[in-house]
């Protein structure tokens, strides 16, 4: 089982898992149906079904690629899923060839959030896991349409059960923003600085740092540090608080005044000017 991460749009990833002996593969969060199939025409590859993590237009808009494959499934948890054609249950198992998938709904981002448990029978290579939204390299969304005791147990009861090996392909590259953030959290840890300095030298190459792994994820990502009971001391002090929820509920709010601090005014200006030119909707239009 390979995987292919496809760039698009500003920052997301999209990806191609390829069963290696047919070339037969599932695709992951499509939100540009041409690249897709553009890369799967010059590598020789056949698609079989798209799985969407959740209904946003930059994780769904390309599941229009039905149009040019009619019978295409497209599958996820969420009837607002862009070209849905089938909804799947927490827990259910597909197969596709020898390609085994465990369908986990992981609510928070979104109320009808699902990840993706990927592995191949007697395959050398750790199973390889869809987070979407739900789980980013050191970090995780705090745009919640869930609440919190939701987004927790994702974390904890869901997220924090899987093998330390297994490879996260997340839907973001929000890495290095997402480690200056655990280093505030965390300034005397040696696994963030380690993280940090290296995030760094890759958004200079302008190379992916995604797949991490479950288990280093526990290592410097905050959101998880506080999904043990009791949470890691280090990020209880940081949050004033004892409760896993609680810390929880601080870091998301932590972490969103922390992004809005870091955007500079020059980037806000033409939203505004599109805004005035009516290129933009008024906020809450779609």
């Amino acid at each position: 089982m390979k995987v292919k991460v496809i760039p698009v749009l500003e920052d997301n990833y999209m990806y191609l898992v390829i069963e290696e002996h047919t070339r037969e593969a599932v695709a992951v969060d499509v939100a540009v149906a041409k690249r897709l199939l553009e890369i799967a025409g010059r590598e020789g590859m056949s698609l079989t079904a798209v799985l969407t993590t959740h209904h946003h237009w930059d994780h769904a808009h390309g599941n229009e690629l039905t149009q040019l494959h009619p019978g295409l499934a497209v599958m996820g948890a969420d009837e607002r899923i862009s070209a849905l054609t089938r909804k799947l249950a927490h827990g259910e198992e597909l197969q596709f060839g020898a390609i085994h998938v465990r369908c986990l709904l992981t609510p928070g981002h979104t109320s009808g959030h699902m990840s993706y448990f990927l592995w191949e029978d007697e395959c050398l290579d750790p199973p390889a896991f869809f987070s979407g939204d739900a789980l980013s390299v050191a970090g995780c969304s705090w745009h919640l349409e869930g609440n919190m005791q939701q987004m927790y147990q994702s974390l904890a009861e869901i997220l924090g059960t899987l093998p330390p090996q297994m490879k996260v392909f997340c839907g973001h590259e929000h890495t290095l923003s997402n480690l200056e953030f655990a280093h505030k959290v965390e300034p005397c840890s040696d696994h963030v600085k380690a993280k940090l300095s290296w995030a760094k030298k890759r958004d200079e190459d302008d190379m992916p740092t995604v797949p991490s792994t479950l288990g280093e994820e526990f290592l410097y990502n905050p959101f998880l540090r506080c999904a043990p009971s009791p949470p890691e001391e280090s990020v209880q002090e940081f949050t004033g608080r004892t409760a896993p929820a609680e810390v929880l509920e601080v870091l998301c709010g932590e972490r969103a005044a922390f992004q809005h601090a870091a955007e500079p005014l020059q980037l806000q200006v033409p939203a505004l000017l599109a805004l005035h030119w009516g290129l933009l909707g008024e906020p809450g239009q779609k």
